[in-house]
């Protein structure tokens, strides 16, 4: 453990320092500033004895928590990101955009505020980096069994890395042009910076996993042509089917999903030239009043990506009551809450509605130029707008950020006959296969929308699976069975 009277001695729960909002809109690097040694190591200290880490419980891939904020506190850094390594192959990425579970089942948590668990994990990796002590790990020999892996987000990543440490030969086809999936196109760059993607990349790379980007399986090479070339495919190709809004006036132009603006961003951000997919022109904030439908973390991108397009005003709506501050009743420790946050983009300006249900989109000219809201009021247990309460927002520009219902088809039930389940998710047995013998499914595909640590805990798993299926038996983690219920945020 770390500092045995470390939770006594350092009450206050102290996180990594932002840059100051002026400064931070005005590019699209990172938020956070690194946290100074000294202080990193006695918030690791605060890290107690508590007989059954409940964090454990809370981490869907089981991380060693106790154990490297104990290295971390006795500035063994080596050995804590081998710790960190041994359940986790991309600390880097759920350091950063994991909301933390773990921390919600902090047993400190009862009555302190919980460990920065978090900012540790991401705290050893990078220093891990700066030291070079991040090395690839090329299999010791090859097994002559392939595998295809499809969808290069989180999910598809690990479960090429780990059945490429394995020995088998695998290839990531990926549908945009570069590797990366939401990791890449998605998530702002003033959330992650894509130079640690690449660097993840390159170790994978190097360990012998090949990638193949520019390729839409189910058009440009058939899923049976997989199939008959690979002695396993994994789908991994996330839940990227958007929640449409069909009320009055969905067609103006002017109301976009939320995704197709974040994209549109990220290739600005990387120096591409942008069009829409619809070969329209590309979708900016500047000078513009927004609006985003949708307040989870999504909806919070569309609002710090329009802030640094220098955006007129940026209003977020949601249909449901305003989270609680503190844990409600029926949430109990050590159980994950839903409670009211302010991230780092909310910071940053715009005003936050809510028990606000969107009516119409007003237009002219087929042009946005207004949305109807109503306020919110629950008839037999349905939310529903009260009549007399409408008003009209101005708006130039409307987000939709109300999560989404599954992956897209893409030709999986017609070419390789692996059906899809009433909440729009592709079939799978116990141990991660589809109807079709040797076809698998991992992440957000299987499970639905949920958490990059819930994929990456999928990845992990059923990359055993597939290693087991191949050779008849495996040794490598399967930290989460696909019947785990998945925390959900929209």
């Amino acid at each position: 453990m770390a500092d045995p009277r470390g939770f006594l001695k350092v009450r206050d729960r102290v996180t990594q320092p932002r840059r100051p909002v002026p400064v931070r809109i005005m590019d699209w690097k990172e938020v956070y500033e690194a946290q100074e040694k000294s202080v990193l190591r006695s918030q690791a200290g605060r890290c107690m004895d508590c007989g059954v880490p409940f964090c454990h419980q809370g981490c869907p891939l089981g991380n060693l928590i106790p154990e490297w904020n104990d290295l971390t506190w006795r500035d063994k850094g080596e050995e804590a990101v081998e710790r960190l390594h041994a359940t986790n192959n991309f600390p880097e990425f759920t350091g950063r955009l994991c909301p933390a579970p773990c921390e919600s089942s902090c047993v400190l948590g009862i009555n302190q505020p919980a460990v920065t668990i978090k900012q540790v994990e991401v705290s050893i990796i990078e220093q891990a980096f700066d030291q070079d002590w991040v090395k690839p790990l090329p299999p010791a020999r090859l097994t002559g069994r392939t595998v295809a892996v499809i969808g290069s987000g989180p999910a598809g990543l690990a479960v090429a890395q780990q059945l490429t440490r394995a020995g088998h030969t695998v290839a990531v086809y990926e549908r945009d042009d570069r590797i990366g999936g939401l990791l890449r196109y998605g998530i702002p760059d003033f959330k992650m910076e894509k130079h640690y993607l690449d660097r993840r990349l390159e170790q994978m790379t190097a360990e012998g996993t090949r990638f193949r980007p520019g390729v839409q399986v189910g058009t440009d090479v058939s899923w049976e042509q997989l199939r008959r070339r690979y002695d396993a495919v994994v789908i991994a190709t996330g839940a990227t089917v958007p929640r449409d809004l069909d009320i009055p006036g969905r067609e103006l132009a002017g109301v976009h999903f939320a995704m197709d603006y974040l994209v549109q961003a990220n290739r600005a951000v990387a120096g591409d030239p942008v069009t829409s997919t619809a070969g329209q022109r590309r979708i900016d904030a500047r000078g513009k009043h927004v609006v985003i439908l949708g307040g989870g973390d999504t909806g919070a991108d569309c609002l710090g990506t329009a802030h640094r397009q220098q955006a007129a005003s940026v209003t977020t709506l949601a249909i449901g009551l305003q989270p609680p501050a503190e844990r409600a009743a029926h949430q109990p420790w050590p159980t994950f809450p839903t409670l009211f946050e302010v991230a780092a983009a909310h910071e940053e300006g715009g005003e936050r509605t809510y028990l606000a249900s969107t009516v119409e989109f007003v237009g002219q000219d087929g042009v946005l130029t207004a949305i109807k809201v109503a306020e919110t009021e629950f008839v037999n247990g349905r939310r529903v707008p009260k009549a007399g309460t409408e008003r009209e927002i101005p708006a130039d520009l409307v987000f939709l950020a109300l999560g989404f219902t599954g992956p897209e088809p893409a030709g999986i039930t017609e070419q390789i006959q692996a059906p899809f389940d009433g909440r729009g998710n592709v079939v799978r047995d116990g141990y991660y296969m589809t109807s079709t013998e040797g076809v698998f499914v991992a992440g957000d595909a299987g499970r639905g929308q949920s958490l990059i640590v819930w994929a990456i805990a999928e990845g992990r798993s059923c990359a055993a699976a597939v290693d087991k299926f191949l050779c008849g038996e495996t040794l490598l983690p399967a930290p989460v069975a696909p019947t785990d219920v998945a925390v959900n945020v929209l």
